[in-house]
């Protein structure tokens, strides 16, 4: 694409014309602009054009002194943060076509080498405002050509991190794939400080959001780093509060209580389309739950055993247990003759605090246990010396 290039800036005529075009608010920084770009203070000149880009009675202006003053000088200033600028602007320009090229046109003008984390910055924004046109397939090209930069890249800031994850969120949003959307908008919400950077409906959005992809992910089977996020608390005292017991529900493997709350699925009618693979999963978790309160040395349970904790059939136990081998869930072999399962190995998970406590109950048994060993074995090793 080829890139139009500026006008050579007359400053007093730029300056004379915004003073006579905007409101009387927004003088002083003009006058900011013409003292700081005389004296070629480029740093200080950046920060009052974040400031004045901040100010709502400034959004009628800013495409025209981004295109106009800011072009003129881009060169000279800190690439990450001219795209930063270029992007806030952006947001100002309603037309889709003139939307792309004008960020498009931006891009062409930065050095990829010297400018990594501003090239990130620019593809994942690019690609975001092709999702929101619709073109998926353009948001894929760009965003994958943005993580071939970012991903050998170290000591990148949170906002190049939180644009790229964040749209990538978006675009496994758009496409209901839900493993991919849960693993990357816990990434983006990593990037970014909610209660700063999200509105209260935002962070509602996207705990609603994580909390059906960690139902319906086909390979999330463990809640905790989700559970002990704090923009779960977003769902309290709304009509989504259920979806946060149930999330606790499913992370304990109780399924008594996924019972209970089973009546309220048809509010959230995707849930109640794929009631037979969450009853599934809740078998799964109420396995792995089993298993990993067992000591280590009592993990061969018979398939009545397992029944009467998942609450299946008998006939029903051996397919659940060959799934959860399948899915890499547990670790062990079947004795069909038998009927018994050995486990060797369960999933890592992150804990919930009442796991925790049960792992330092059964810590704090295995210790006093071996302070019994050690009073029996002193007295005779003592002896024998």
């Amino acid at each position: 694409m080829a890139t139009s290039q500026p006008q050579k800036l007359n400053l007093d005529e730029f300056i004379g014309t915004a003073l006579s075009a905007t409101p009387a608010e927004l003088h002083p920084y003009f006058e900011s602009f013409r003292n700081l770009y005389s004296r070629k203070l480029w740093h200080q000149l950046t920060k009052k054009l974040f400031q004045f880009f901040d100010q709502p009675s400034a959004r009628p202006y800013r495409v025209d002194v981004f295109e106009r003053f800011v072009r003129d000088f881009e060169s000279k200033i800190n690439q990450l943060r001219l795209v930063e600028m270029g992007v806030k602007v952006s947001k100002d320009i309603d037309n889709p076509q003139t939307h792309l090229s004008f960020l498009t046109s931006l891009l062409s003008r930065i050095d990829t080498e010297s400018a990594k984390e501003a090239h990130v910055l620019l593809l994942a924004s690019i690609a975001h405002a092709k999702l929101v046109y619709g073109d998926l397939e353009g948001t894929k090209t760009d965003m994958d050509s943005a993580w071939k930069i970012l991903d050998p890249l170290d000591g990148v800031e949170g906002s190049v991190n939180a644009a790229y994850y964040g749209v990538a969120a978006d675009y496994y949003k758009a496409k209901a794939e839900y493993a991919p959307y849960y693993r990357h908008s816990l990434l983006y919400l990593a990037c970014v400080d909610p209660e700063k950077d999200l509105t209260a409906e935002e962070r509602l959005l996207r705990a609603h959001d994580l909390s059906v992809s960690a139902f319906l992910g086909d390979t999330i089977y463990n809640f905790g780093e989700l559970l002990m996020h704090p923009i779960l608390d977003s769902l309290d005292g709304t009509q989504h509060e259920w979806i946060k017991k149930l999330l606790f529900t499913f992370n304990e493997g109780n399924i008594g209580k996924f019972e209970a709350l089973a009546p309220l699925f048809p509010k959230e009618p995707i849930l109640q389309e794929n009631f037979a693979f969450l009853r599934q999963k809740i078998c799964l978790m109420a396995l792995i739950e089993s298993v990993f309160k067992r000591h280590a040395n009592d993990r061969t349970m018979s398939f009545q055993t397992i029944a009467e904790e998942t609450r299946l059939p008998v006939n029903e136990v051996e397919h659940l247990v060959m799934k959860a081998l399948s899915l890499k869930l547990i670790r062990g072999s079947l004795d069909q003759v038998e009927e018994k399962a050995q486990i060797t190995w369960v999933q890592p998970r992150v804990l919930s605090r009442e796991q925790i406590g049960g792992l330092a109950k059964r810590l704090d048994e295995w210790v006093n246990k071996l302070n019994t060993v050690e009073k029996r074995i002193a007295p005779e090793v003592l002896t024998s010396s």
